[in-house]
């Protein structure tokens, strides 16, 4: 054989282990993110649930692996060496994709994932097969590719979606009407059935089903349990019920609570049994490849003469690979940074209306369909019976603030989510049909969410327009896979093995850019302030004398680039201007705002002062990004510059702006109130000036097309400059303020 196949081998293999790392990040907000956003226990041991998950169904996954031999293309139209190159472009394109997802932290479809590049892959090889080819056409791409069955994995990928979020939102509707949200009343008389039924339903998928594609049951018991499936669901409830019951009325334990718990666990179980073709399906592939190549060599034949049509055959996975993938992922799952941030995309947005920063924006089709939902609930509303309105109405009052504990929310709705997406997927599962976990559990939880109007009037159109971008990204996913997979095959299978060497140099160029921008994106988290510590405020007011420095910068640097003209400068400092006004925002959203939640009356007052504060830095921002926005524009529409009077007097305004941050820069730092008194005492804010500079302006202005367009951009950026200065005091009087409060 052929070394640089054994290469390729040893390549696909480190791909593997790296695709199941960074697949488990994106995928474990699957089956965390319920358990986490409900508080059901500790990180710890939710997340060594969900290994012990991960761990058994590794071992039922065994029944997925043909998918990723011949559930696409057409095995038997090519050769070893195609099949390699297909390969290994599937596995390359599938690392790359899933950790720019798991950065941005969104999750996307790990299993749309390996369809579209497994079909843009073969794509690409096929057509260099019928170039090759002194008797095909473009013609017969059609006989390379598995066209039948591709389409039904995909239909049924997309259709997952409308099913899921339709029974996410069915079942939480009458979970909450049967609980409401003081479920506490009612679990004191059902819990235990509760319990029960969702146990024996994760029983009958996750175990039942799930065991007769496991590689560690012989084919007698799963014979055994077929025969007798409804004896064994009857005796699993009234187990499942009994000890329930113990738990609940004997030892006082939290039944919905080891309902999440399991559900946890289940789901991770069907993840496993269900995606882990997705990580480790190529490269099993490849290597029985590889064996039947060599053994094909051993007995004299020619490599380029072998076609593979032997991957279309059933296969009984490795038990020793399944397991340790399944390890693989258990590491990921704990040690990996990025699966947090994708939880957290999930949690957000199923979260308790009003209790978290809406992480989206609003979009177009998002507003129109809550105007839409609106209309339609007040059209039901008023067709409703009054005493049935008042029922339900009464069954979905939320609780109070008061009465949270501060999780994203209950453990109704997570035992919802968990138990619905476990049945789901192992269900899919039993029948060999590589069902997208993200797509199924993504939407359970936004379907649980709408049920149980976690969507509120104020919140919905933030929400759907962050569903509406998750599945554009599930979308984007299929497109982009497949194109890129072509590409990377194309590459690989034109250059041969310096095709290779440069499709691997970019794949680690851009994983160490990925994992650059990850941390800096973490390095910019913030935290809440403690107004009672007086350092804190010192804080505050020095990096309000940082960012006033950075803005006078800017606003003396553009002063001068909008009278040389020189655009390429304005537009540098344009984005500055944005970039700090961006910042600004961000700080208000995830610092600002969450500090003054829950204070008490003493702490009121400061925590208003520093609304304040903050507020001042924010309108010096802004004024400088009219200013240099003005000046950007003036310039790239290649209007005529100021004149000779206007440009002095616009210049020595910009000096004695700047004369004035020294003062203020001490005063802010150093946290000194004389030094405030001081500054605001002596210091003026310019106004005389600003005055005489807009009368010399009125004086002498004259009435042509171009001195009246400088004559309004000169006035613009007198007036917003004026407005920077006016907010540097108030900024420090609002310090000044604070301090003062703090003694």
């Amino acid at each position: 054989m052929n070394e640089m196949y054994m290469a390729m081998l040893g390549i696909l293999l480190l791909l593997a282990v790296f695709d199941l790392i960074v697949g488990v990040s994106n995928d474990a907000a699957n089956f965390l993110n319920s358990a986490v956003g409900c508080r059901a226990a500790r990180r710890s041991i939710i997340y060594a649930v969900a290994a012990v998950g991960v761990v058994i169904g590794a071992s039922f996954s065994g029944g997925m692996m043909e998918i990723a031999r011949s559930g696409v293309f057409v095995p038997s139209q090519f050769t070893f060496h195609e099949i390699m190159m297909l390969f290994l472009a599937v596995m390359l394109t599938d690392v790359i994709l899933l950790d720019v997802f798991n950065t941005l932290g969104l999750p996307t479809s790990t299993t749309v994932s390996l369809v579209f590049e497994l079909l843009g892959a073969a794509l690409a090889v096929a057509l260099f097969s019928i170039f090759d080819s002194p008797t095909e056409t473009i013609q017969h791409l059609g006989a390379y590719i598995n066209s039948a069955k591709s389409l039904t994995i995909i239909s049924g990928i997309f259709c997952s979606v409308a099913v899921a979020f339709t029974c996410g939102c069915v079942v939480m509707w009458f979970s909450r009407v049967l609980f409401s949200f003081q479920y506490k009343k009612m679990y004191r008389y059902i819990g235990s059935l509760w319990c029960a039924v969702a146990f024996t339903a994760i029983t009958y998928f996750a175990i039942f089903k799930g065991l007769k594609h496991s590689t560690l049951i012989d084919a007698s018991m799963v014979k055994l349990l077929n025969a007798n499936i409804a004896f064994y669901t009857g005796l699993a409830f009234v187990g499942w019920l009994a000890v329930s019951s113990l738990l609940q009325y004997v030892f006082r334990v939290n039944t919905l609570r080891l309902t999440v718990l399991a559900g946890t666990g289940a789901l991770a179980l069907a993840f496993a049994g269900n995606d882990l073709v997705n990580f480790i399906g190529v490269f099993m592939a490849a290597e029985e490849s590889y064996l039947i190549a060599s053994d094909y060599v051993a007995q004299g034949g020619d490599l380029s003469s072998l076609y593979m049509g032997t991957l279309a055959a059933p296969v009984q996975a490795n038990t020793f690979y399944l397991l340790a993938a399944g390890l693989v992922m258990v590491a990921a799952l704990v040690f990996s940074k990025k699966a947090r941030t994708v939880i957290d995309t999930e949690v957000k947005l199923s979260h308790s209306k009003g209790a978290a920063k809406e992480r989206f924006g609003s979009c177009l089709p998002a507003r129109a369909a809550v105007r839409v939902a609106l209309n339609a609930a007040r059209f039901v509303t008023r067709i409703t019976p009054a005493p049935i309105a008042r029922f339900v109405g009464e069954r979905f009052r939320p609780l109070d603030v008061t009465e949270t504990d501060g999780a994203a929310f209950d453990m109704v709705r997570a035992s919802v989510n968990l138990t619905v997406s476990a049945l789901l997927i192992s269900l899919a599962t039993s029948l060999k049909l590589p069902l997208s976990t993200t797509y199924v559990t993504f939407m359970v939880a936004m379907g649980s969410s709408l049920a149980d109007r976690a969507w509120g009037r104020d919140s919905a159109v933030y929400r759907i327009t962050g569903v509406l971008t998750v599945i554009g990204g599930w979308f984007t996913t299929g497109i982009v896979a497949c194109t890129a997979a072509f590409i990377t095959a194309s590459v690989m299978m034109a250059g041969g093995m310096w095709g290779v060497g440069l499709m691997l140099a970019v794949a680690a160029f851009i994983l160490i850019k990925s994992a650059m921008l990850h941390n800096s994106r973490r390095g910019q988290e913030t935290k809440l302030l403690d107004l009672t510590n007086k350092d804190v405020l010192q804080e505050v007011g020095a990096a309000s004398a940082e960012r006033l420095g950075v803005a006078l910068t800017i606003h003396h640097a553009t002063v001068k680039a909008l009278l040389a003209e020189n655009r390429s400068e304005l537009k540098a400092l344009r984005r500055q201007a944005r970039e700090m006004n961006r910042m600004l925002k961000e700080i208000k959203e995830d610092t600002i705002l969450p500090s003054l939640r829950g204070l008490t009356p003493e702490q009121a007052s400061r925590g208003q002062m520093l609304y304040r504060l903050h507020e001042s830095s924010l309108g010096i921002a802004e004024s400088l990004l009219v200013i240099v926005k003005a000046s950007y524009k003036h310039i790239d529409n290649n209007h005529v510059g100021l004149n000779e009077s206007q440009a002095h007097d616009l210049l020595e305004m910009s000096y004695k702006v700047a004369e004035l941050y020294p003062a203020i820069r001490r005063a802010l730092q150093k946290a000194d109130v004389q030094l405030m008194d001081a500054c605001l005492t002596h210091s003026g804010d310019l106004s005389e000036e600003f005055a005489e500079s807009i009368t010399r302006h009125l004086i002498s202005g004259e009435d042509d097309e171009n001195s009246l367009r400088n004559g309004v951009l000169y006035l613009n950026l007198l007036n917003e400059t004026r407005s920077m200065v006016r907010k540097s005091f108030s900024l420090i009087k609002e310090q000044c303020e604070l301090l003062r409060s703090q003694v």
